[in-house]
């Protein structure tokens, strides 16, 4: 995600922090190479032109130049300054209250993954409490209501869908149904072209018209770096955009597309899609995503993502067996399971600070699976007691799993030292209240050290339910 930008502008960050004293000809070298990460990561010409006008205009200020810590100041100026291109602040759906209707258009081209967003964003929507339905209007790609169908099985969200071939008729339709129902959001999935055409806009007016939308996001592909932001140009001068939703951001090396839309357009961008699951869909935080680009991870976002997947209250339980030395091979089964269900681990690896760049198959992240396949082919009787696995039982489970008796001795051997490990942290309670203290965070925090914790850089999730934010955007800093 973004590595390309994100390993230039670490690199110019680490030259002029190492810098005592910055002189104008340092901010000029620095702010070229910014030039040029931005041109080669396709930013639109304007916004590059914008971006590195007021970097030079704010740096070659003389409180900065005089700054005792000159290279913190730079720092922070290109960290505000890329926030500000982001869009300043996350902006939130603005739906009606649930006794009332709240439409949501969602438009864009074929192939920009407009109907897989769709079921991401009601999946979304139903954590929140709402009632949504979604409106199959795509009558064009083939298959398009099909797979609509089965992704809203997936989530158990219905979908309204009609033999009719008019896309208009199936839209006001679908709103109808939706009163009768007590449906308080409907999600129309509308048709695209491979490219934007007078028929296609024609239909989406109409559309929009009939079902007087309080949302209309356009799907951008964000591969497509500046032709997204001459498609929401396009798409807003005739139906009026109020946000973007960009896919396919984990797979997006350069940033054009995120970082040209919201000065160009003036449309904040609301979710990006950042994978092939359903919960791969994340709120866009400019300031966080700026910090990603910047080399300084995304620590807040990295514990949100771990509150929506583990379970505090089998967290805590995990946590006092640890205190009691009762931690089992069948609890470190489900620590990688957890890790797995946070999705992708190069996503989570780029959140961490300091491990942007870092290539997640270049840390042995099969070891892990590896080691879920040796555990699995073990008896649960095994997994709640290891010192019962002998040479015969290792011989077996090598076998099942597919891996060698060398590989099995290994993981008993790494469960041993973690155990141990764990015991050690999860009693010296002086040691953890201290260095919690410091952090301004509860002692908890720190209490989980094994499988997830030792996954995530040491964090808890048994501690993170309920957690002030404020202070997690405050270690966020500190660890900055």
């Amino acid at each position: 995600m973004l590595e390309k930008i994100t390993g230039t502008f670490s690199g110019i960050i680490r030259k002029i922090s190492g810098k005592s004293t910055i002189t104008e000809k340092n901010i000029e070298e620095a702010v070229d190479e910014i030039k040029m990460a931005l041109l080669e990561a396709d930013v639109n010409l304007r916004v590059v032109r914008r971006f590195v006008n007021s970097t030079i205009e704010e740096a070659k200020g003389e409180k900065v130049l005089k700054s005792v810590n000159p290279g913190q100041q730079f720092t922070k100026i290109l960290y505000d300054k890329m926030v500000s291109m982001l869009g300043d602040s996350k902006q939130d759906l603005h739906l009606k209250g649930p006794d009332t209707q709240s439409v949501i258009l969602m438009l864009g081209l074929q192939g920009a993954g407009k109907t897989t967003a769709a079921h991401k964003l009601a999946a979304r929507l139903v954590k929140d409490g709402r009632k949504p339905l979604l409106a199959a209007c795509d009558l064009v790609r083939p298959a398009a209501v099909e797979q609509l169908s089965v992704l809203g099985q997936k989530i158990g969200v219905p979908v309204y869908k009609e033999n009719s071939k008019d896309a208009v008729k199936n839209a006001k339709e679908a709103i109808d149904f939706a009163k009768k129902n007590g449906y308080d959001t409907i999600i129309i999935d509308t048709a695209g072209r491979l490219q934007i055409d007078e028929e296609m806009m024609a239909e989406l007016v109409k559309i929009k018209k009939v079902t007087e939308p309080v949302e209309v996001l356009l799907v951008a592909d964000s591969m497509t770096g500046q032709n997204a932001v001459d498609i929401a140009k396009s798409f807003d001068e005739q139906l009026g955009l109020t946000g973007v939703i960009l896919t396919k951001f984990d797979s997006d090396a350069r940033g054009g597309a995120a970082l040209s839309l919201k000065t160009i357009t003036g449309k904040p961008i609301l979710f990006i899609g950042t994978g092939e699951k359903t919960e791969d869909f994340e709120v866009f935080h400019p300031d966080r995503i700026a910090s990603r680009i910047l080399g300084m991870g995304d620590v807040v976002s990295l514990v949100e993502k771990a509150q929506e997947t583990v379970d505090a209250e089998q967290a805590l339980k995990l946590q006092k067996k640890m205190a009691r030395n009762e931690f089992t091979l069948q609890d470190m089964l489900e620590q990688f399971q957890s890790v797995k269900k946070m999705g992708n681990m190069q996503s989570i690896i780029d959140m961490i600070p300091g491990m942007s760049g870092v290539d997640a198959s270049a840390m042995d992240m099969g070891g892990m699976k590896k080691n879920e396949a040796i555990i699995q082919s073990m008896t649960y009787k095994e997994r709640m007691n290891h010192l019962i696995i002998g040479p015969s039982r290792r011989k077996r489970i090598a076998k099942g799993s597919g891996t060698s008796v060398a590989d099995v001795n290994k993981l008993l051997k790494q469960f041993e030292k973690t155990k141990l490990m764990m015991k050690k942290v999860s009693r010296n309670r002086g040691m953890q209240g201290k260095m919690m203290n410091q952090l301004g965070l509860n002692s908890g925090f720190s209490n989980g050290m094994g499988g997830m914790g030792n996954a995530l850089g040491g964090l808890d999730p048994s501690s993170l339910k309920g957690m002030d934010m404020k202070k997690l955007q405050e270690l966020a800093k500190r660890l900055k």
